[in-house]
This record gives structure tokens, C-alpha cells and sequence, in this order.
């Protein structure tokens, strides 16, 4: 825009134009003196107003922020503007802050001004609220006056409505996340099954309040004839989703275990159930079986940390390979590993929560995590807890954190007596059975069975190994198992044809042995064996010993 055209309509120009021509000589084309643009520089400046020609208290009485004006170290009342007594009342002049002005000790404002006279430095507090409910951010300026001294300049700023709206949304996020949390508690278990060859314990910790809950999570599983799943995984994502996805695959676990098929055929269906409920979401997971006649964790992982076992005497091993890519991903075959768990041993499975840190390698956190297992001793739940306080996890941790602790008890004296385990290979022919219905007496007449538990196991036993001598191949192989808790009973052969329970008819010759089994015992089962072949088992529950 051209403002020339315009200057004779703007306020001053006609006057400067006349104060211009009184008196004036116009200088000539060429000769030195000041220019048009000069002329009106200089003419627009005598016209600036001084601000000494504004009224101070005016300015302040008009600003909708509140205003006071305190002077010497006792903070004496000079000034209050109009929107300072409309919101806490007026103040008489010369009285102090501290006994007449009870919203700057709610405010915090006292130790503020003290601070603001010593260092000559203006300071800030933000959304500091009184007793009546508002709130205010307030500045406290240093003031210079030759007469009064040093003095401070308080402005507040009403800032109400946007701490209650700030409120509100913290209000609305704590809600959502105390949902996530609820329903991410919920889907784990309230109670973890305690095995009879192992000690078990979990902690889960969600991350800080201001963080979504993840998806992490585990569980125990009994297999039954003595063995157990251990399951850990983490869903990627925050909220109630990740929540949601976590407890599909935990029930879907649960399913899959019931089947007793090897870690890596579960990790399997697992990998595809995952596909179909989101894509989008990745989840890691670790599965594991425990077999104590075995003395070892057979496990698959998909895309999950390594899990940890210490010795008893102190040393830390690292489960490796076989890690495949995580749950969803599709197109890879899993494959099952093993590490050894013998008696005295502690294993512990995690997610990255507790390992992973900004700007450090996830290496150097499962580092420390295997110092720290060497020296943590104790109960599986006292375990969690020294890991926990090792690794730094408190409950400003940034990230959902879960752990599981599992110990292979190392048994010795009366406690030893309780377990116990015997073996028989079976040949095949007529003797087979005889030899396996006196060996099974033979060992549950050691074990100092009542007779009807006695003659019980003989009966399971003598089903069991007429069942794999007629539908079975060699070899073949009678396990008889006790606890502080049952009895188990196991027989293992060659042929992969898992039997079921049927009815028989009256005229049927066969068919009746599982029906029996079931019927006599707690419980009983069929898995197919790696490398081939099958095992079958039942349970009989003990007596309770203090009984």
C-alpha cells in the first residue's frame, strides 16, 4: 500500500505542514539540507508521546490480570488494581501482605517475593490454586524506587478454566487407564497353579500412571502326568486393545495346551490365531514345558527374550536358539529347544519392560538381569522382588513389566521321600503283562500305599499296558511316578495313534480299558512323544497327610 497518498488524511500532517512554512526558506534543487523523508521522520517523532505522559496506575487499573505492587523486605501493600480487589477483596495501603492478604500464603507467594527482593531476578509459579478453587499463574517482577526501596510487582493470571479443562482430561485419562489396567489384570491369572515339582511365582507391574497399560503377560498351565507349561508373552501397543488381543491369545493358549502338543506346534497355531484376530499387532511369546523325569525345559520362542537359569551354585545360563519372528508375521516354521532345569535350578522368563532402557543396547539390559539372578536367592516371590529392585523397576517405571520365577526345589530328607520314581521296559509277548501288574505292586508296596491305592495303581497299570501291547509298538515303557500329591502312572510305546474313550457294546470283547482308567482315576491322558510314538497316563490323588 502506498501511504504517501494518504499522508495528508493521517492525524499531525497538517499541522506539521504548517509548522513547516513559518519561517522557512525552501532550499534549493542540489543544496545540502534535509530531505522530504527526513523532514517527515523527524516531524513524525516530535509527535511521539513520552511515557511519562501515560498514567501507570491507569494502565494497571484496566489490565484484566491482577495486579500488586508490594515494596520492602516486610512485602508492604502499595497498589492493587481493580481486577485484584474483585477477585480477593480490596487492600488498605501500607499493610502487609502476610496479615492482610491470606491468597498469597494459599499461593505460595511469601517465600516468592522473599526470593524476588534478594536476587533482583523475576521468577514464576503456574496454576498454583486457592482454597475457594481457582487458579492462578503468577509472576512476580523486581521493582526499583528511589524512595520506597526495592519492591516486587505481582501479576496473577486467571487461569481457572483451564486447570479445571486440564483437570478434567487427566480425570478422563486416569478413567480410561484404571479400565486398561482392571481389564488387563483380569485377563491374567488370579491365582497361578502350583505344580508339584515346582515353585512358581509372577509379578506383574504396570507402567506409570501416565503411560497406557501394555499387553504384557503369563501363566501356568498343568499338563498333567507330572509336566507343566510355562507361558510369557507381550502384546506391542498400549490401551485396552493390546489388553484385549493379550487375553485372546492367553485363552487361545490355554486351548492349544489342552491338546499337549510340543512348544513349537503351539507357537505355531499360535502364529496364525494371531494373524486373524489384528494384523497390525505383533506379539512375542515364550513357551515352555517341564517334564521332571526329564530334568529340563522344552521350549519355543517367537521373537521373545531368552530365558535365564540359575545354577545352584550361582552360574547364569542363556537359553538360545531356536527365536523365531513374532506372532502374526506368518511363514515361519517354529522349532523347539531345550535347556536344563535339574534340581536346585531357577528359571526366570520376562518381557523387554524389564530389561530395555533408552539409549542402551537391550543386550546390556538382559546382562544385568543375569548378574542380578546370580545372587538373587529365596523364594520364587522374593526372587521377583530383588530382580524387580536390581533392574531399577519402581513405580515410575515408563513400561509394563511381567516376570515369572520358576524353581526346581532341590529335595533332601523327609521332603525327598515323598517323590520318588520307577521304571520298567516292557517286551512284548504273554509275560509282559504279568511282569508289569508285579512290578507296579512291588514299588506302591515300597512306597507304603494304603492297599486300595495299591490295588488301584495295579489295576490302572495292568489297562494301561494291555492297551499299548494291543494297539501299541515297540518300545515300550512303564513309568510309575510319586509326589507329595499323586500318583502317576505312565506308559509310553511306538505307535502315534493317541487313544480315545468310547463306549463299549455288551457283546464288545475289547474296548473297555480307558473307560476304566477314567473311571478310576483322578485323571488321565494321551500326548504324542517327540521323535515319534505316544505316552498315556492316569493320576490317583493321596490323601492328605495331614489327615
Amino acid at each position: 500500500m502506498n501511504f504517501t497518498r494518504w499522508s495528508a488524511r493521517l492525524p499531525g500532517t497538517q499541522r506539521r505542514a504548517a509548522r513547516g512554512t513559518e519561517g522557512s526558506v525552501p532550499a534549493a534543487r542540489g543544496e545540502y539540507g534535509p530531505q522530504p523523508e527526513q523532514l517527515d521522520d523527524e516531524a513524525a517523532a516530535a509527535d511521539v508521546p513520552a511515557l511519562e505522559d501515560f498514567s501507570v496506575r491507569e494502565l494497571l487499573g484496566r489490565l484484566p490480570g491482577l495486579v500488586a505492587l508490594v515494596y520492602g523486605p516486610e512485602h508492604r501493600i502499595a497498589y492493587v488494581n481493580d481486577a485484584y480487589a474483585a477477585a480477593f477483596g480490596p487492600r488498605r495501603a501500607g499493610a502487609t501482605v502476610a496479615d492482610t492478604c491470606p491468597e498469597a500464603e494459599e499461593l505460595g507467594l511469601l517465600p516468592l517475593m522473599d526470593q524476588v527482593l534478594r536476587s533482583g531476578k523475576p521468577r514464576t509459579v503456574k496454576s498454583r490454586r486457592t482454597r475457594d478453587g481457582g487458579s492462578y499463574t503468577v509472576t512476580c517482577l523486581p521493582v526499583d524506587s528511589p524512595r520506597l526501596g526495592g519492591g516486587v510487582l505481582v501479576h496473577a493470571a486467571d487461569v481457572t478454566d483451564h486447570a479445571d479443562a486440564a483437570e478434567r482430561l487427566r480425570a478422563s485419562e486416569r478413567r480410561h487407564r484404571e479400565t486398561a489396567v482392571t481389564l488387563q489384570r483380569s485377563l491374567l491369572p488370579q491365582e497361578l497353579e502350583q505344580p508339584d515339582d515346582l515353585r512358581i511365582a509372577a509379578t506383574y507391574q504396570p507402567g506409570v500412571a501416565d503411560a497406557a497399560v501394555g499387553g504384557d503377560w503369563y501363566d501356568v498351565i498343568t499338563l498333567g502326568a507330572g509336566r507343566t507349561a510355562l507361558v510369557i508373552g507381550d502384546v506391542m501397543g498400549r490401551g485396552v486393545r493390546a489388553a484385549a488381543v493379550m487375553g485372546q491369545l492367553r485363552t487361545a493358549v490355554r486351548a492349544y495346551a489342552r491338546l499337549d502338543l510340543p512348544p513349537h506346534e503351539v507357537l505355531q497355531l499360535l502364529d496364525g490365531l494371531a494373524a486373524e484376530i489384528d494384523a497390525s499387532q505383533i506379539a512375542t511369546c515364550v513357551y515352555a514345558i517341564h517334564d521332571p523325569s526329564e530334568g529340563k525345559l522344552v521350549y519355543a520362542s517367537a521373537g521373545h527374550l531368552p530365558i535365564l537359569v540359575r545354577d545352584e551354585d550361582g552360574s547364569v545360563r542363556r537359553a538360545e536358539d531356536p527365536t523365531g519372528p513374532p506372532l502374526g508375521t506368518g511363514g515361519w516354521l517354529h522349532a523347539s529347544g531345550s535347556i536344563a532345569l535339574p534340581p536346585g535350578s531357577t528359571a526366570v522368563l520376562y518381557t523387554d519392560g524389564l530389561v530395555e532402557r533408552r539409549r542402551e543396547d537391550i543386550d546390556e539390559g538382559v546382562a544385568a538381569l543375569a548378574r542380578a539372578l546370580s545372587g538373587a536367592v529365596g523364594t520364587p516371590q522374593v526372587v521377583c522382588d530383588r530382580l524387580l529392585r536390581a533392574l531399577g523397576v519402581t513405580a515410575e517405571h515408563d513400561d509394563d513389566v511381567a516376570v515369572l520365577v520358576v524353581q526346581h526345589p532341590s529335595r533332601k530328607g523327609a521332603d525327598a521321600e515323598l517323590f520318588h520314581n520307577a521304571a520298567l521296559e516292557l517286551l512284548g509277548g504273554v509275560e509282559a503283562a504279568p511282569r508289569a501288574r508285579a512290578f507296579a505292586s512291588g514299588v506302591l508296596s515300597s512306597w507304603r500305599f494304603p492297599v486300595e491305592l495299591r490295588d488301584l495303581g495295579v489295576l490302572a497299570t495292568s489297562e494301561l499296558v494291555a492297551n499299548s501291547l494291543q494297539h501299541g509298538t515297540p518300545p515300550m515303557r512303564l513309568r510309575l511316578r510319586r509326589t507329595d500329591r499323586r500318583l502317576i502312572i505312565e506308559v509310553t510305546d511306538g505307535d502315534d495313534h493317541l487313544p480315545r474313550r468310547r463306549r463299549a457294546e455288551t457283546e464288545d470283547e475289547a474296548g473297555r480299558g480307558i473307560s476304566i482308567i477314567a473311571t478310576i482315576a483322578s485323571s488321565w491322558g494321551s500326548r504324542r512323544t517327540p521323535g515319534g510314538g505316544k505316552a498315556v497316563w492316569c493320576e490317583f490323588a493321596l490323601p492328605d497327610r495331614s489327615d
